[in-house]
């Protein structure tokens, strides 16, 4: 017989290990390019031949209150949002959980060198504001002719 005991649920106490080390470890990212849990808006970076496309996903947000703007190779996303409850609840009102995000907030994204910050549109639709930002001319790929 072991001297090892897990309880009842084997399960559970893997659950309790992985919270405890995602506690421990919670501050530092797996990899160079993931954000911190819980970082808002979420993002999608990638490029075309053209341009850099960053979609930020911010449903619920007043267009009115987001702030983009390009500064030395960072591009800013700030704004706030709103809280999404009813304001007839009043006071009477006792929240129990709260997992939607309220509040101000600000995502700082580093672009690559060859980012044109003249050449920068923003849209938002559907809840996704995508910002579109120019590749210099440089460094956009082009054919050589062999002679």
């Amino acid at each position: 017989m072991s001297d090892l005991y897990f309880g009842t649920d084997l399960f559970s106490e893997f659950d309790r290990l992985q919270r405890q080390m995602a506690s421990l470890f919670g501050g530092f990212p797996s990899s160079i390019r993931s954000g911190r849990l819980g970082a808002f808006p979420q993002v999608n970076i990638g490029s075309t031949d053209d341009s850099i496309e960053i979609v930020a996903f911010a449903p619920g947000i007043d267009p009115a209150h987001l702030d983009v703007s390009i500064d030395k190779g960072l591009l800013t996303i700030s704004g706030e949002r709103q809280t999404g409850q009813p304001e007839a609840a009043g006071d009477d009102l006792r929240t129990y959980a709260q997992e939607r995000f309220v509040g101000s907030f600000r995502r700082v994204i580093e672009l690559p060198q060859h980012a044109d910050p003249d050449k920068v549109t923003a849209q938002y639709t559907n809840g996704c504001l995508t910002v579109s930002i120019g590749k210099r001319e440089t460094s956009k790929p082009r054919a050589i002719t062999v002679q």
